[in-house]
């Protein structure tokens, strides 16, 4: 392999490393200053774009164990999306954008801890809620039980009142 194309599998190889995903997107047209929109949007989720080689990233997937389903999407220019720990917050920005400019920026497929996610997977993973949100409500999920138990516990604690309060009543 040639000195100029290890270093280009090098620096790919690196941008990989930043998440445990990578969105692959296909674009055409986009002016220098959308381009500069885009790369705000992600940066916002700490997420990056960066232009590659098709044949680089196939030797990176290769390399990578990438599913071989990933070998379809890489015709025409493509860039990688990473970076960040929410995935599905980097591809709501990416969907949100893909709508706004149709012709300009589509997203290919995906691969998300070792799985291939075709377009429609993408899209399902952008309309998720925030990582925080998921937390927030598997945290009120953990929660219930014990609240539901305590009312139970109560009730029964209400209940034995009531009844002792009946008794009082009956015996004035």
């Amino acid at each position: 392999m040639r000195l100029e194309k290890k270093y280009l599998v090098k620096e790919v190889s690196q941008h990989l490393d930043k998440s445990n995903y990578v969105i692959l997107s296909r674009f055409s047209k986009l002016t220098v200053q959308e381009t500069a929109t885009l790369r705000k949007e992600l940066a916002a989720e700490n997420a990056e774009i960066h232009v590659v080689k098709n044949t680089i990233l196939n030797v990176v997937g290769k390399e990578r164990s990438f599913p071989e389903q990933l070998k379809s999407v890489l015709a025409g220019p493509t860039a990688i999306i990473v970076g960040g720990e929410n995935p599905s917050g980097v591809a709501k920005i990416v969907h949100a954008y893909q709508k706004k400019n149709e012709e300009k920026i589509e997203v290919k497929a995906a691969v998300l801890n070792g799985g291939f996610l075709s377009v429609d997977e993408v899209i399902a993973l952008s309309k998720l809620p925030s990582i925080e949100i998921l937390q927030a409500q598997l945290l009120g999920l953990f929660n219930t039980p014990a609240q539901q138990t305590l009312t139970v516990l109560q009730a029964s604690a209400q209940s034995l009142l009531n009844v002792l309060n009946a008794k009082i009543d009956q015996g004035n």
